[in-house]
């Protein structure tokens, strides 16, 4: 079988134990045969055994339940794992559309807010990341508007609307540096390595934010009232992966985040107009006010 089915097989399988409820054994694989895979039990166990060693995702059985479940504590970057599986589904499903009919994108509409360029260095700074390589790049940055070269220490490739960064250290500095790669130009793969600092862990930091300006601050209770309309998309589109539903009634649909405020949530928050609210913190309210009176002053 194609790698893509057995990344569709994955995504069936988790799906049914996310959803299911302690499904058993037997559940997992009627639930697999429904949707076209008619497979052997070994290859049911294969598939546990290889989403814990490839991606990390701790899929464990409940003797008392008679069923699987995932452990969310001890699994690794589970919200990216999930975030693979849609892209690769979602490739796929594209992929065979095309291949039944090539009239078929003249049905599809995609983003055309770019996303493309530079992703030809995926493949080579992941494989830096995993190696333990240093890089060098020229790199522009948009509020110089000067081009500047970098030796980088890279931790970590993240996406962020439809775009992607890598994320490492800078020389001795013990804080880490974001560049999107669509901004990245002669880039090399140096043969010299570095030690990963253990304590440093980028992808835990950005947990804690919307987007790519992370601290160390302590994240806060932010609480947004959204009409009841605009709170039907916010609830199918989170804002981020804290995100609590405390009211939702004819009146309003109101959410709790748990994040360290920054400017992406200022930016978020300001994109919903007047269908939002803030409820909470008061400093964050008065804020949004301000650049709202501002804004205001140039029409």
């Amino acid at each position: 079988m194609s790698k893509h089915g057995t990344i569709r097989r994955y995504t069936l399988e988790i799906e049914k134990i996310r959803r299911g409820q302690f499904p058993s054994f037997q559940l997992i694989k009627d639930y697999l045969f429904e949707h076209g895979f008619e497979i052997g039990d070994r290859t049911i166990q294969r598939d546990i055994e290889q989403i814990r060693f490839e991606f990390g995702i701790e899929i464990k059985y409940d003797r008392d339940k008679n069923g699987y479940y995932i452990d969310y504590q001890n699994s690794l970057n589970i919200e990216s794992f999930f975030r693979f599986l849609e892209i690769v589904n979602t490739a796929e499903l594209l992929t065979e559309s095309l291949l039944e009919s090539k009239d078929s994108l003249k049905h599809i509409s995609f983003d055309t807010g770019g996303g493309l360029k530079g992703i030809e260095n995926l493949k080579p700074l992941l494989k830096a990341i995993k190696d333990n390589r240093k890089i060098s790049f020229t790199h522009f940055n948009f509020h110089t508007e000067k081009s500047r070269k970098y030796t980088l220490k890279p931790y970590l490739l993240k996406e962020y609307q439809n775009r992607w960064y890598v994320v490492g250290i800078i020389g001795g500095f013990n804080e880490f540096r974001t560049f999107g790669i669509d901004r990245i130009e002669n880039l090399e793969i140096k043969t010299e390595t570095f030690k990963p600092d253990k304590k440093l862990n980028p992808i835990e930091m950005f947990n804690k934010t919307i987007g790519l300006v992370y601290s160390e601050n302590t994240p806060q209770t932010i609480v947004l009232s959204f009409t009841q309309t605009q709170g039907k998309y916010v609830k199918t589109l989170p804002f981020h992966s804290s995100q609590r539903i405390l009211i939702d009634d004819e009146h309003e649909c109101r959410i709790s985040l748990e994040v360290v405020p920054n400017y992406e949530l200022t930016q978020q928050i300001l994109k919903h107009g007047e269908t939002v609210n803030v409820v909470e913190p008061q400093w964050l309210k008065d804020e949004i006010k301000e650049i709202l009176k501002r804004t205001l002053k140039k029409y």
